[in-house]
């Protein structure tokens, strides 16, 4: 493993249920056999899932610690979890990853290396949130990798538990009018599972390994091989060549992607 980066600044403090299967998959996918170890795909360690290790049973510092392309894919499966101060939770699967590599990505906040008081979250020790705000009103969510300025944006998520939550906390951002969510519209973009699950900057910088409102738990499903779909990130029309690039992944077959590449899928096939 390349080496952790450096923690430029303290975290701060972080400021109805159901259930649904409502995005269903094109085939079966391997499921992890109840209380059995749960490790990460490529098997470096089951440390990062040791009990007692992080709180709420949640991934541990050293699952994010890996390359920005390899986290983008592995974060695909896992569940997102967002604990209330009157005890409830929201949960949804991670469905749909954007990598952004640093550096030399010109559609990266952090390319040639800029760090600013905004990216700084970035430049931090793997499994830091950088949280930040487009058009001035919403929130993205992105998770830092290993690599100075590398970082894997959430784009969107398969809603598990919570769905009344989530859809009184998207309708305060809708006008009256509009017509009900559906429940796959409730978290398929970046800004809107920011809305579904009240993320906000209060989030920057935090750490998900150690956070008691937002962390990530194993999936109960194995993502990998043709069940990722690898293409071109939303929205970087300004990036030159690295528009093309294949840094967005989605777990194919599932509805709550926000954009489907048909083409793309039929590569991966």
């Amino acid at each position: 493993m390349g080496p952790k980066k450096r923690k430029l600044l303290a975290a701060p403090p972080q400021g109805s249920t159901g259930a649904s299967g409502l995005c269903a998959e094109r085939e079966p996918r391997q499921q992890r056999e109840p209380g059995a170890e749960q490790e990460p795909r490529d098997r470096v360690s089951s440390v990062y899932f040791s009990p007692g290790t992080a709180a709420h049973g949640s991934l541990t510092s050293g699952f994010f610690n890996r390359p920005c392309v390899t986290l983008a894919k592995e974060f695909l499966g896992q569940v997102l979890v967002r604990s209330f101060a009157d005890g409830s939770e929201l949960k949804g699967r991670i469905v749909e990853t954007e990598a952004y590599l640093g550096g030399e990505d010109q559609a990266s906040h952090s390319r040639g290396g800029r760090q600013t008081v905004r990216n700084v979250a970035m430049f931090m020790n793997p499994g830091t949130m950088y949280v930040y705000q487009i058009y001035g009103l919403y929130f993205c969510l992105n998770v830092s990798s290993q690599g100075d300025g590398a970082a894997v944006l959430l784009r969107s998520l398969e809603p598990l538990q919570g769905l009344d939550a989530m859809r009184q906390l998207r309708s305060k951002r809708r006008k009256a009018s509009g017509k009900p969510l559906r429940d796959h519209e409730l978290c398929n973009g970046p800004s809107k599972l920011c809305q579904a699950f009240n993320i906000t900057k209060a989030f920057d910088r935090g750490d998900l390994a150690t956070g008691t409102e937002l962390w990530m738990e194993p999936g109960p499903e194995i993502i990998q091989g043709a069940d990722i779909v690898a293409t071109s990130r939303i929205g970087i029309g300004y990036a030159g060549e690295w528009v093309s690039k294949p840094l967005r992944f989605y777990i194919k077959g599932n509805k709550c992607v926000s954009v489907v590449d048909k083409k793309a899928e039929k590569v991966n096939d």
